[in-house]
């Protein structure tokens, strides 16, 4: 943000930050169901949401380890900025991954309708992951994500 910053430029940022933080707030959230889920009722997950090829408790549980990991970091991201361009870019990357695997064994899930499910909504909370990155990035710089005199 520059120091020639008009109100709504301003405004927007503020927008912007409080963004960003909700997005933090809810991919913690969202990673601790999640390894909660794997961890407490691994086979139920399986059965709902991870219906691809055969089941495997130890999977389950690794991962539930990994998806831990990220909501512990959203978590400090919260609190300390230099924490979130790092943890977006990571997220960002692994759903992007997340995605293209999903997409690759689309006609593989059992109901079939869950594999598109599950691609879509991996797709489209990459492409949000990838706007909170933007938010962060354009923060940890001291400015705005667009460029002065774009509307907003």
């Amino acid at each position: 943000m520059s120091a020639t910053a008009q109100p709504a430029e301003i405004a927007a940022a503020q927008v912007e930050s409080r963004a960003l933080l909700a997005g933090l707030w809810i991919f913690a959230a969202y990673n601790i169901a999640l390894a909660l889920f794997l961890a407490i009722a691994p086979h139920a997950f399986y059965r709902s949401l991870g219906p691809f090829g055969a089941y495997n408790r130890h999977y389950e549980g690794d991962t539930a380890t990994f998806v831990a990991a990220f909501a512990l970091g959203f978590l400090v991201a919260v609190r300390r900025p230099g924490w979130r361009v790092p943890i977006l870019a990571l997220s960002t990357v692994q759903f992007a991954l997340h995605s293209v695997n999903h997409l690759v064994d689309i006609a593989h899930a059992h109901p079939a309708w869950t594999g598109y499910f599950d691609f879509f909504v991996l797709l489209a909370s990459t492409l949000l992951l990838a706007w909170l990155l933007n938010i962060a990035v354009a923060e940890a710089r001291g400015a705005s994500p667009r460029p002065q005199g774009a509307n907003r």
